[in-house]
């Protein structure tokens, strides 16, 4: 049995190089309570689409009992009332009112096969539309894990950039100061105020972001995300791509659920191929007539009873000679429904392999991206320490350390974003291997998770004619009263991006040589 997600202590080398990754730039995300876990659970309980597709399911599970229906006894009850407004002029005796009532039962004996083929492809249906759940399930969590680490990142890169803005704006506060005294050129100011207003948009670009990441993480989870905790590690994965499609080959829900689909217009062939065979019933019936005492008599005869009844049973047997063409039509309609399902079926294959070889190689490339930012933030780190020391002693000009404070800040953007990519690169691999689903993911804990057999079980026996459930009633929850989202993030706390820089007039590396 595979460990779920969120129990598992048995990760990869890779998947705690990736948080590590992630620990460095979490220095300006102070972690908080909400947990990716909080935020699945949530989705599996509220999202729509989710209870949309189990409602769907539970539709599926009831072509069983309507197919099988057709193999059950039929009974019915008809009943007529008639007033004879005009008489027949010869007929003495006839009645002016009536009341007839007549029952039947009828018992099918033999169909050509219809009735089977039909129940086992509604019950290969079932089996596909829990497969389909099963992906959509994937689907879900997958996109809940990318707008969870969207909204890490997209925060992250907001602060890095607040912190870039405050100081571009304290140098062009000195470098306006030093201009004053002559001892910067009216374009080392203009080079200060042009890096300043481009700091200010890429914060405005990077805060409209973090308010769509946070929108649609509301669309997916149903409430705002608060301050969200670092992810845990995911489980090991495969060693190369090959291996994971060969796994997802076997166990993706999408994949599956093309099978069951192809193996059901097997079944539908069939259906189609028994219009044209004989049908054989059983049947049973009895009529009862009143004439209400209006039955006259003739001549001088005793007056006739006032009413009649008939009954008989026996077998009823249909031969079809020739229906129009529609059986050859039918069969080629099932023929060629059939071929639907042995293109869509490649077509999944395809999708399954590309999407797994896809997502492994852009987990891999982001491993090896975070690897090297890792290296470009603490080499960056390093620079800008000496940098600053350098520029204590008049070895290095103010520029000079902006622009290693400006690197610094890159190369962490960079390791937020390849962190972000690897975390759900990764995830994608484990939903395309089916090992996305929330029982895979331990979600269990607080409450029973859906299980769409209890709904077939309950209904597939099913023969009572007025059996029914309630009216539904709304799972998803509806988020038009939530909250605008904001770009409102906590302050950065990373103590190497924050200490003042000397940029006083008297430090000689802070005037660099005059242009005019």
């Amino acid at each position: 049995m595979r460990p779920p997600l969120f129990a598992s202590s048995r990760v990869s080398r890779s998947s705690v190089r990736l948080l590590a990754g992630v620990a460095i730039v979490m220095l300006v995300h102070p972690a908080a309570a909400e947990t990716l876990r909080e935020a699945m659970v949530e989705a599996y309980k509220t999202n729509p689409t989710l209870a949309a597709q189990r409602a769907n399911v539970r539709a599926i599970d009831e072509q069983v009992p309507i197919a099988r229906a057709d193999a059950l006894p039929s009974a019915q009850l008809q009943s007529t009332y008639s007033e004879n407004v005009v008489l027949p002029i010869t007929a003495f005796t006839a009645p002016s009112r009536v009341s007839q009532t007549q029952g039947s039962l009828t018992l099918p004996l033999y169909a050509g096969g219809s009735v089977k083929n039909a129940i086992n492809a509604a019950k290969v249906r079932v089996e596909g539309g829990r497969e389909t759940l099963r992906g959509t399930e994937a689907d879900l969590f997958t996109a809940v894990v990318a707008a969870y680490m969207d909204v890490i990142r997209d925060t992250a890169v907001v602060q890095l950039n607040q912190q870039n803005l405050s100081v571009l704006d304290v140098n062009l506060a000195a470098s306006r100061d030093r201009f004053q005294v002559g001892d910067l050129t009216r374009t080392d100011v203009a080079q200060s105020e042009a890096r300043l207003a481009l700091a200010r948009s890429q914060l405005q670009t990077a805060e409209s972001r973090l308010i769509s990441s946070r929108e649609n993480y509301v669309r997916l989870v149903g409430t705002p995300p608060g301050e969200l905790e670092v992810p845990p590690p995911l489980p090991t994965l495969p060693n190369d791509p090959d291996s994971a499609v060969e796994i997802a080959l076997v166990e993706n829900p999408n994949l599956l659920a093309a099978r069951k689909a192809l193996k059901a217009s097997g079944y539908d062939v069939k259906v189609a191929r028994a219009t044209r065979l004989p049908r054989l019933n059983a049947f049973a019936q009895s009529n009862y007539t009143n004439f209400l005492g209006t039955l006259g008599r003739f001549g001088n005869n005793a007056a006739p009873p006032q009413f009649d009844r008939t009954a008989q049973f026996g077998l009823q047997m249909t031969l079809p000679l020739y229906q129009g063409g529609a059986p050859a039509a039918r069969i080629r309609q099932a023929q060629a429904r059939q071929g639907q399902s042995i293109e869509l079926l490649t077509d999944a294959e395809r999708s399954v392999v590309s999407q797994t070889r896809s997502a492994f190689a852009v987990y891999r490339s982001s491993l090896e991206v975070i690897q090297s930012a890792q290296t470009a933030v603490g080499a960056n780190k390093l620079a800008l320490e000496g940098v600053r020391a350098e520029n204590s002693v008049g070895n290095r000009t103010i520029l000079e350390i902006l622009n290693a404070e400006q690197e610094l800040l890159n190369s962490q953007v960079t390791l937020v974003t390849a962190q972000r990519d690897a975390y759900v690169a990764g995830f994608a691999v484990l939903a395309a291997m089916g090992r996305a689903e929330a029982k895979d993911l331990g979600l269990d804990g607080d409450a029973p998770l859906y299980d769409p057999v209890d709904n077939y079980d309950r209904v597939r026996k099913k023969i009572f004619d007025w059996s029914g459930d309630a009216a539904p009633r709304p799972v998803g929850t509806s988020t038009a009263k939530t909250p605008s989202q904001t770009a409102i993030v906590p302050r950065p706390v990373d103590p190497i991006i924050s200490p003042a820089v000397d940029r006083s007039v008297d430090n000689p590396a802070n005037t660099p040589p005059k242009d005019r």
